[in-house]
């Protein structure tokens, strides 16, 4: 297995594990790796220093697979429960957000779209946000 430390172009940093340098540049043609802050699908491999092999013993496959399987359910556990128990505001997220945090607009749970412009700018002045999950891939679309 290698880790990859990976960054999307809006610079959101991630790593990802592959079982060869080849499956990387597969995945990637095929549109499989994505960004799990914005979804974006333009990711490049960052520089990093080569792990030196220890004592701990590596995770087996099937270890990794229940994990995957384990970390996607709880992604869509998450989206779900907010899709069902806050107000969809869609790209008016932002402006929402900040009305609700100055108490120009009743509090309340929402979610919606930004630009990681909006995002940032929202984060500077200590609104508090964050991403939501982005749906899992569908299983066919597994690597």
């Amino acid at each position: 297995m290698i880790r990859y430390a990976l960054r999307c172009e809006h610079e959101h940093g991630f790593e990802a594990w592959f079982g060869t340098s080849t499956d990387y540049d597969d995945q990637v043609a095929r549109g499989l790796v994505e960004c799990p802050l914005c979804g974006s699908h333009a990711v490049s491999k960052q520089i990093m220093a080569p792990a030196v092999a220890g004592t701990k013993k590596a995770p087996s496959q099937p270890d990794l697979a229940r994990m995957q399987t384990m970390m996607m359910q709880a992604a869509r556990e998450v989206r779900s429960h907010v899709e069902q128990n806050f107000d969809y505001v869609g790209d008016a997220f932002a402006r929402e957000a900040r009305d609700i945090h100055e108490g120009r607009s009743e509090k309340r749970e929402i979610y919606g779209e930004a630009t990681p412009a909006e995002v940032k700018k929202l984060k500077d002045d200590g609104v508090p946000c964050a991403p939501l999950p982005p749906l899992p891939p569908a299983p066919d679309k597994l690597n």
